[in-house]
């Protein structure tokens, strides 16, 4: 974790950045939160980022603690104060601190915000990418409005660490219908044996991933054929690739579902192919 961390309209040293105890996303989990790849020092994919951010808030009627273009100077001051390069910026906004109700408190609460910043070894995550993943599958439990990217990830934790007791890098969650939903933290892909680009539809319970759209503008200006349907964990096995994508994965190859090999069990072309160019337009797009 970076040495600086953004509290509340403060720059504090990260051990020494605090909340309330009565904030409302530490009691009430009433907070949103967005997460930026960095490449060199900047935010890739802004624009997705920021109209998301903008729609959960409104979604919850939370005001935004300041305009974008203050915000984007914070995020950007906050990263040169880290002096990372190559990592990740995690933005959480609440609806401030009052004291605990359920109920909204009042309209004039200042929200709260809290901004850190995460180095990553890209050396790594590419050695990572190159061997592929594993996926365990478990029962969609969380609440009815996923499209909304908040704080309360008490299911998604508990499914991320089931993953990583049987030592998986993700889980996927799947729908009363046996139908993949979305990953922990991650949107889910398939390639299947026609070749065809499949994830599931935001118009599901799912979260409208800023990497899976970027990633779907791809594939269309390179003329492949993408079916936005669900699958199941049986079609996944027998997919010729499978995938994730997120601002943390980018576009990272599975290779195995609930420990059964994906296609012949090893990274396919395509998704490599495809996390290529995806870092060569999020490198160029970032500010």
């Amino acid at each position: 974790m970076g040495r600086i961390a953004y509290v509340n309209r403060r720059f504090s040293r990260h051990d020494q950045a605090v909340v309330h105890i009565e904030d409302r996303g530490y009691q009430l989990a009433d907070a949103i939160y967005e997460v930026w790849s960095l490449f060199d020092g900047k935010l890739a994919d802004p624009e997705g980022h920021f109209a998301r951010l903008e729609r959960s808030l409104s979604e919850l009627k939370i005001a935004m603690p300041m305009s974008r273009a203050a915000l984007t100077m914070v995020l950007k001051e906050t990263v040169r104060q880290n002096r990372v390069r190559e990592g990740l910026v995690y933005l959480q906004v609440g609806r401030g601190v009052a004291p605990r109700d359920h109920a909204f408190p009042h309209p004039d609460t200042p929200p709260s915000i809290v901004i850190t910043v995460k180095a990553i070894d890209r050396v790594a995550t590419e050695a990572k990418a190159a061997k592929g993943v594993s996926v365990i599958t478990t029962p969609e439990n969380r609440w009815g409005r996923c499209d909304i990217k908040t704080v309360g990830l008490l299911p998604n934790a508990m499914a991320k660490q089931a993953a990583k007791e049987r030592g998986a890098a993700e889980a996927w969650f799947v729908d009363e219908m046996g139908l993949v939903t979305e990953g922990a933290s991650s949107n889910a892909w398939i390639i299947d044996a026609d070749g065809t680009v499949r994830t599931r539809a935001t118009n599901a319970n799912i979260l409208r991933g800023v990497t899976r759209y970027s990633l779907l503008e791809i594939l269309k200006e390179q003329g492949m054929t993408v079916d936005e349907r669900p699958f199941t964990p049986d079609e996944a096995r027998a997919a010729r690739e499978a995938f994730i994508t997120g601002a943390g994965a980018l576009v990272l190859p599975v290779v195995a579902v609930d420990g059964h090999p994906v296609g012949d069990g090893t990274v396919g072309p395509v998704a490599m192919k495809l996390r290529s160019l995806y870092i060569e337009r999020a490198r160029a797009t970032a500010i």
